[in-house]
């Protein structure tokens, strides 16, 4: 039978994984701004591709938090912020790589037969990714740094009680900061978009944020169930009780 320490770091390097994963598909996908009222045909606003995996990410953190305090969380964190600038550094590099010219030439027209510069399409895209690793680099350490200390603040002031409240109210706070921040710095000091673009887009951002966060409270009460049968009832408490008196020194 695994002892208690080997599920402790198992759980830990799951979770991690999780986290770590989504954050950093997050940040390459979130050069896209798709319209959701096209998608849906009713809803209108625009949202950008990463946020969709982002409540993953937000939700992990509290699992992360609850288990392993606000020590666990900062420590995933400050690792996927250097393993995200690790990521857009090599990507970067790529785009100055010369392309090769039967590259250009197979790829030199759309399914139309309309001229279509790949290489360029490359740049464009990747690029522009840059812009939006600094905003996200800067809203992620603050969105981090506010959900976990708001986390440990609520659960110590409930007593360990309402699971939900702290999950919850920590993500509602980090990441209305969280969406105004990256949106802007990504997009309006370093992008071309208007103040008011970035308001409404970031205005939607969030409330999605935000309905995700009351609807995947489902999703925690889950997790939580499987990972306490895991660790065993025993465990867990002192898991927990670890997690608590290390945010408390």
């Amino acid at each position: 039978m695994a002892s208690f320490a080997h599920k402790k770091q198992q759980l830990y390097l799951v979770l991690s994984s999780v986290f770590l994963v989504n954050a950093l598909l997050a940040e390459i996908i979130g050069v896209k701004i798709f319209s959701v009222a096209k998608l849906t045909g009713f809803l209108p606003g625009e949202l950008t591709a990463g946020v969709l995996i982002w409540p993953v990410v937000f939700i992990t953190t509290d699992i992360i938090n609850e288990y392993f305090g606000k020590d666990g969380v900062l420590r995933v964190s400050y690792l996927t912020m250097g393993l995200i600038l690790f990521a857009f550094g090599v990507i970067y590099l790529t785009t100055k790589l010369p392309p090769a010219d039967f590259w250009l030439d197979v790829n030199k027209a759309d399914a139309r037969g309309r001229p279509f510069d790949i290489d360029f399409a490359y740049q464009s895209i990747f690029r522009q990714g840059l812009g939006i690793i600094i905003g996200s680099i800067v809203a992620f350490i603050i969105g981090q740094l506010l959900d976990a200390s708001i986390f440990q603040a609520i659960r110590r002031a409930t007593g360990g009680r309402y699971v939900w409240l702290r999950a919850t109210g920590s993500t509602l706070v980090s990441q209305l900061v969280d969406s105004f921040v990256v949106l802007y710095v990504a997009f309006y000091i370093f992008g071309n978009w208007s103040l008011a673009q970035v308001v409404s887009v970031a205005n939607f951002n969030y409330w999605y944020k935000f309905a995700a966060a009351i609807l995947l409270t489902p999703v925690l009460y889950t997790a939580h169930y499987f990972i306490d049968r895991y660790l065993g009832t025993a465990d867990t408490l002192e898991l927990q009780h670890e997690a608590v008196d290390d945010d408390s020194v």
